[in-house]
C-alpha cells in the first residue's frame, strides 16, 4: 500500500484525507466498479497545517521536481483540439505497428554494417523490394521462414536474391528450388557460369539450384552435381519458386520405399541436419482450400504442430482445420462474397499469416512508393485484350475441336494400363496396395495422356500431328516386343515423353518408380488387340492432321497477320521510340519450332530478327544463340544492355517465340505486345506470362494482350475443357484414399469453377491475381499497407507522433471515393494492462490494440476482429487529409458545448467496449473447440466489458451534408 494525501481548503477551513486512494473516478468510489481502499480522515488542525507544511516543502523543491504546468496546459489544449484526419490516422498506426519502425532501423544499421548497400543485387532493387528484402529478414530470424507472395511483375526473383545474397555473405549454404522449366532463371546468376551478360556477377553466387521433380530421385546428375552424394541437410537456407507446388504433404504409401518430393524436402532438407530457414515464393491465390498453405506453413515450422505459437497458434492443425471448415460452408452458400468470409475465419489465422507473409500488390506499389516510380517510371496502362478464334484447318477438312475430344476419349490407351491385362494369379505381384496404388497410377496416367492430347491441339495442328506420331511409334514398339515373346522378357511401364505432361502433374507418377511387368504374366492377345485398336485410332487423327500443312494452318496464317501489323504500324514508347517487339507465348516446344521455322521468312521480309527459347533449345537470327543472350537481345533497356561491355550493341531481337520457361523472372518489358497462342487452363499462368511486360519502368504508354482461343463458343469450350479435368480429378481424389470424398469433390469442383471464372474474365480485361473474384489471397491477411503507410509518414513526423497526446480525435465526412460510409465512430482502445498476452493474441492479433467501429445507432459496423476493414476504412476516410474539416469542427463544438456534452459519444465508446467483450467471449469459446492446445488467457489479460482500456484515438464519422 503506497498513502497519498489528499488535502482541501473550502474557503473555511482545510481538510485532509491520508490513505491508499488515488485521485481517480474508481479510487474515491465514485466509478461502477470502485475500488476497495483504506483512508483515515485528519481531523486535527495541527496535523493537518504539519501535512500542508510538508507538502509545499515538497512542492517547492526544485531539485524534486519539474514544472510542468506549461506542458500540460499544451497536452490538454492538443487534446482538446480538433486534430487533422491524417495525423490522428498515423498516431493509431504508430502504437498499433510501432515494433515495426524499430525493426527497420535495426535492419538498416546491420545493412551498413555489413556494407551490403554495395552489392550489385542491392543496387538493382527498387525501394519496395529493398523494404520487402528487410522485412523477409525480420520474418526469417523470428519465425524461421516467410512466403512472399508479391504480386505478378512485381520482382519476387529479384527480391529473394537479395535474400540468398545476405546469407551468402554470412557463409550460409542456400538451396534453390524451382519448376524445371525455371531452372535457367536461377542458374544464369551463379558466379560459376562467369558470363559477362549476367547483371549481378560483382556478387558471385554460389547457390545450389534444383528442380522440384529433383527430390524424387535418389541417383542421376544435375549439372555437376551428383544427387546420390549430395549432402542434403548441409543448407541453412531454402529457397522454393512457385511453393503452391508443394501444397500437398503427400507421402508415399506404397509397397517400395521411394521418397515423394514433399517428404525429401521435409526430412531430409528442412528437419535433417543444420537449421533451415525457409523462403517461399508464390504469387497463387488461395481459391477453394485453406488446406493448401498448411502444408507450407509445416515447412516453415519444421513440421512442428505448435511452432507457431509465439503468435498465437498452438495448434496449427486444429486452426487450419476450422478454417477450412468455415471455407467449406462459405463455398457451399453460393454468396462467394470475400468479406464475409474474412469475417467469418479465426482471428489467429491473420495475425500468423501477416506475420509469416510478405504480400504486396501493384496498387500498394503505387501508393506508398510514388516518389520512386516519378524516377524509374510506373507501370503501363493494360489495354482490353483481343480474343482470337482462328479455325484448325483453312479449307475446313479437319474434324472440329469437340469431335476431336470425343475421338479422344475413346482410346483405351492400352499401352499406359498393363495391369488391366495381367492374369489373375499374378496380378497382386504388381497392384500391392497403397494409398496410390498401381491401379490408380496407370488410371490417372491414361488421364493425364487424354488431357495432354487435347492440349496439344489448342496449342498446334503441328503439335498434334507430331505427339499422335509419336504414340503411334510407342504402340508398334510394344506390339513388335508382344510378338517377338519370349518367357523372361519384361517390359516397363509407359510414362510418356516429360514433356507431354503437366509438371503440375507429374508427382503423382514419380512415386513408386517405374515398374517392370513379365510378358509371361500377361494376357497378351487381349493386350495386342487393345493395342492394336488404339494404333488405328490415333492413325487416323494422324493422318487427319497431316493433310493440314502450314499452308492450310488457319492459326498460323493469323499470327502471320499479327506480326506483319505489328511490324507495319508500330506504337511509339515514352521516348519517341518505335516499338515492334512481340512475344509469342506457347505451353509447348513442338509448337515453338514449329512457329519459329515457318516465322523466320516472315521476319526476314519484315526486317525483324528473331529468336526462340525454350527449356530445351534456343535460336536466334542476331547474336548467340544462348538464353540468356537471346533475352538481353530482346530487351536491351529492361536487362540494361548498355552495361554489357562485351554484349552486341548492332542490333535487337523484335520477335521472340517462347515457353513457359520464362513465364517467370524475366523482365521483358521493352515490348508492348504480348501474344498467347495457346490457352493454359490455369489462369494464373496466363497472367504470369503478362507480368513479363506488364512491369514497373515500361516505357510503354500501353500493353496489349492478344489471346488464342480453340473456339468461339467458350461456354462450350469450358464445359468439354472442364469434363477432361473431371476425368483428371476423379482419378486423383479416389487415389488419395481421403475418407471426406465428397467434400474435396465439392472443393475440386470449386476450384474448376474459378478458374473457368477467370479464364472467361481475361477475355475482356486483364488484372491482378489478388483482384480475382471468388477466393482469397494471402494479401487479404497481410497488414504490409499500413506499415508502409507508417514508415512513410514517420521518416520526418516520427517525433511528432511520440510527443502527441492520447485521446487524439479528429472529424470526417462519410462520403469518400464515390460510396459512403455509416455515420458513427472508430475507437482505438489499449487494454489495460498495455502488455500484450500470447493468449489473448489468439483471440486478437493486434492485442493489446482494439479498434471498434460503431454506427451512431450504437450497433457495432466492425468489431475488432476486422482489423483491415476498419483501417482501410480510417485510411480512406483520412489519409490526404492535413487539416481539419472546420464546417465539421464548428457543428461537433456546437452540438458538445465546446466538448462539455459528450453524452452521445460516451454511449459510442461504451458500446465499443461492450462489443470488445462480447466479441473477445465468441472468440475464446470458438478457440477452445477449434482443437488441443487451447488456453485462455489470465483473467487480467483478457478483454472484457468491465476491463479498463486507454483511448489512445478516435475518428468521428459524420454525413457528408453536414459539411456541404
Amino acid at each position: 500500500m503506497h498513502g497519498k494525501l489528499i488535502h482541501v481548503d473550502d474557503g473555511k477551513r482545510s481538510h485532509a484525507l491520508l490513505g491508499s486512494s488515488n485521485f481517480t473516478v474508481n479510487g474515491l468510489g465514485l466509478g461502477s466498479t470502485p475500488n476497495i481502499e483504506l483512508n483515515l480522515v485528519v481531523d486535527g488542525d495541527r496535523d493537518r497545517e504539519d501535512l500542508l507544511a510538508w507538502f509545499n516543502e515538497l512542492w517547492t523543491d526544485e531539485s524534486l521536481t519539474d514544472d510542468v504546468k506549461d506542458e500540460v496546459l499544451r497536452a490538454l489544449e492538443a487534446l482538446y483540439a480538433h486534430a487533422s484526419p491524417e495525423f490522428v490516422y498515423f498516431k493509431t498506426l504508430l502504437h498499433i505497428f510501432g515494433d515495426y519502425l524499430t525493426e527497420q532501423a535495426d535492419e538498416a544499421e546491420q545493412f551498413e554494417q555489413t556494407a551490403f548497400e554495395q552489392t550489385a543485387i542491392w543496387q538493382a532493387l527498387f525501394d519496395f523490394q529493398r523494404d520487402g528484402l528487410r522485412a523477409i529478414l525480420t520474418k526469417l530470424e523470428r519465425h524461421g521462414g516467410c512466403i512472399l507472395a508479391d504480386s505478378v511483375g512485381l520482382g519476387k526473383t529479384y527480391t529473394a536474391l537479395g535474400v540468398i545474397k545476405w546469407h551468402e555473405k554470412r557463409n550460409k549454404n542456400v538451396l534453390v528450388l524451382c519448376p524445371k522449366k525455371l531452372r535457367e532463371n536461377w542458374t544464369d546468376y551463379l558466379a560459376i557460369n562467369n558470363s559477362e551478360l549476367n547483371p549481378l556477377r560483382a556478387d558471385r553466387f554460389g547457390y545450389t539450384v534444383l528442380s522440384h521433380t529433383d527430390l524424387s530421385r535418389d541417383k542421376g546428375k544435375v549439372g555437376d552435381i551428383d544427387l546420390s552424394k549430395i549432402e542434403w541437410g548441409n543448407y541453412d537456407l531454402v529457397v522454393i519458386d512457385e511453393s503452391h507446388n508443394f501444397r500437398n504433404a503427400s507421402r508415399n504409401r506404397s509397397a517400395n520405399s521411394r521418397k515423394s518430393r514433399y517428404e525429401r524436402l521435409m526430412d531430409d532438407i528442412v528437419k535433417a541436419g543444420l537449421k533451415t530457414k525457409v523462403l517461399l515464393l508464390s504469387a497463387t491465390p488461395v481459391n477453394n482450400d485453406l488446406t493448401d498453405l498448411k502444408a507450407q506453413l509445416d515447412l516453415i515450422s519444421a513440421d512442428h504442430n505448435d511452432g507457431f505459437s509465439e503468435v498465437g497458434v498452438p495448434n496449427l492443425s486444429g486452426l487450419i482445420g476450422a478454417a477450412q471448415r468455415r471455407f467449406i460452408d462459405w463455398a457451399k452458400s453460393g454468396d462467394r462474397d470475400t468479406a464475409a468470409l474474412l469475417s467469418s475465419l479465426p482471428p489467429a489465422l491473420f495475425g500468423l499469416l501477416d506475420g509469416v507473409t510478405i504480400a504486396r500488390s501493384r496498387r500498394h506499389v503505387e501508393r506508398h512508393y510514388a516518389a520512386s516510380m516519378e524516377r524509374i517510371g510506373h507501370f503501363p496502362k493494360r489495354a482490353a485484350p483481343v480474343s482470337v478464334f482462328p479455325s484448325i484447318d483453312i479449307e475446313g477438312g479437319f474434324p472440329s475441336f469437340e469431335s476431336v475430344d470425343d475421338r479422344i476419349n475413346g482410346l483405351e490407351l492400352a499401352l499406359y494400363s498393363p495391369l488391366v491385362f495381367v492374369l489373375p494369379e499374378y496380378r497382386h505381384l504388381y497392384d500391392k496396395g497403397g494409398n496410390f496404388d498401381q491401379g490408380n497410377r496407370e488410371r490417372y496416367l491414361i488421364a493425364m495422356m487424354k488431357s495432354g492430347f487435347l492440349k496439344r491441339l489448342e496449342s498446334s495442328i503441328n503439335s498434334f500431328c507430331l505427339t499422335m506420331d509419336r504414340m503411334i511409334g510407342r504402340i508398334d514398339q510394344r506390339l513388335r516386343e508382344l510378338n517377338a515373346f519370349d518367357e523372361a522378357t519384361s517390359v516397363n511401364v509407359e510414362l510418356g515423353d516429360e514433356d507431354e505432361l503437366d509438371e503440375e502433374l507429374e508427382e503423382a507418377l514419380e512415386v513408386g518408380g517405374a515398374l517392370k511387368y513379365k510378358l509371361a504374366h500377361i494376357d497378351r492377345p487381349r493386350w495386342k488387340a487393345a493395342l492394336e485398336r488404339d494404333r488405328e485410332r490415333v492413325l487416323g487423327l494422324a493422318n487427319a492432321a497431316r493433310m493440314v500443312t502450314p499452308e492450310r494452318d488457319a492459326k498460323l496464317a493469323k499470327l502471320v497477320e499479327i506480326v506483319r501489323e505489328k511490324a507495319s504500324r508500330p506504337a511509339s514508347n515514352r521516348n519517341g521510340e518505335l516499338n515492334r517487339k512481340v512475344i509469342l507465348f506457347t505451353a509447348y516446344t513442338d509448337t515453338a519450332l514449329y512457329l519459329y521455322e515457318q516465322l523466320l521468312p516472315v521476319a526476314e521480309e519484315l526486317g525483324l530478327e528473331a529468336g526462340l527459347v525454350t527449356g530445351t533449345e534456343c535460336k536466334a537470327t542476331f547474336g548467340r544463340a544462348h538464353f540468356q543472350d537471346i533475352l538481353v537481345n530482346f530487351a536491351p533497356r529492361a536487362k540494361r544492355r548498355a552495361d554489357m561491355k562485351k554484349a552486341e550493341h548492332n542490333g535487337e531481337i523484335d520477335l521472340l517465340i517462347a515457353t513457359d520457361c520464362i513465364s517467370e523472372g524475366q523482365n521483358l518489358q521493352d515490348a508492348d505486345l504480348l501474344v498467347n497462342v495457346d490457352i493454359h487452363w490455369n489462369p494464373v499462368r496466363l497472367i504470369q506470362r503478362f507480368g513479363r511486360i506488364d512491369r514497373i519502368g515500361s516505357l510503354n504508354e500501353a500493353i496489349r494482350m492478344v489471346n488464342f482461343w480453340p473456339t468461339e463458343e467458350l461456354n462450350r469450350y469450358l464445359g468439354l475443357k472442364g469434363r477432361v479435368e473431371a476425368r483428371m480429378r476423379l482419378v486423383d481424389l479416389s487415389a488419395t484414399g481421403d475418407d471426406d470424398l465428397l467434400n474435396k469433390t465439392t472443393e475440386a469442383e470449386g476450384d474448376l469453377r474459378w478458374r473457368d471464372e477467370q479464364l472467361l474474365r481475361l477475355k475482356d480485361e486483364v488484372f491482378d491475381l489478388e483482384e480475382a473474384g471468388g477466393g482469397v489471397t494471402l494479401a487479404d491477411f497481410a497488414l504490409d499497407d499500413f506499415r508502409a503507410d507508417l514508415l512513410g509518414f514517420a521518416k520526418t513526423n516520427e517525433q511528432a507522433l511520440r510527443d502527441a497526446p492520447l485521446g487524439l480525435h479528429a472529424i470526417v465526412p462519410n462520403e469518400v471515393e464515390g460510396r459512403s460510409l455509416d455515420p458513427g465512430a472508430i475507437f482505438c482502445l489499449r487494454r489495460r494492462p498495455p502488455a500484450p498476452n500470447p493468449d489473448q493474441v489468439k483471440i486478437n492479433p493486434l492485442d493489446p490494440y482494439y479498434l471498434v467501429y460503431v454506427r451512431d445507432d450504437g450497433t457495432v459496423r466492425f468489431a475488432f476482429g476486422q482489423p483491415k476493414r476498419i483501417l482501410e476504412a480510417w485510411r480512406a476516410l483520412s489519409l490526404g487529409h492535413s487539416e481539419p474539416f472546420e464546417i465539421l469542427c464548428n457543428a461537433f463544438d456546437d452540438e458538445t458545448e465546446q466538448g462539455e456534452r459528450l453524452d452521445r459519444y460516451d454511449a459510442l465508446i461504451s458500446a465499443a467496449v461492450k462489443s470488445i467483450g462480447e466479441t473477445s467471449a465468441k472468440r475464446t469459446l470458438a478457440s477452445l473447440t477449434a482443437g488441443r492446445a487451447t488456453r485462455i488467457p489470465d483473467e487480467a489479460a483478457q478483454a472484457r466489458a468491465s476491463s479498463e482500456y486507454d483511448l489512445i484515438t478516435w475518428l468521428i464519422v459524420r454525413p457528408a451534408e453536414v459539411a456541404a
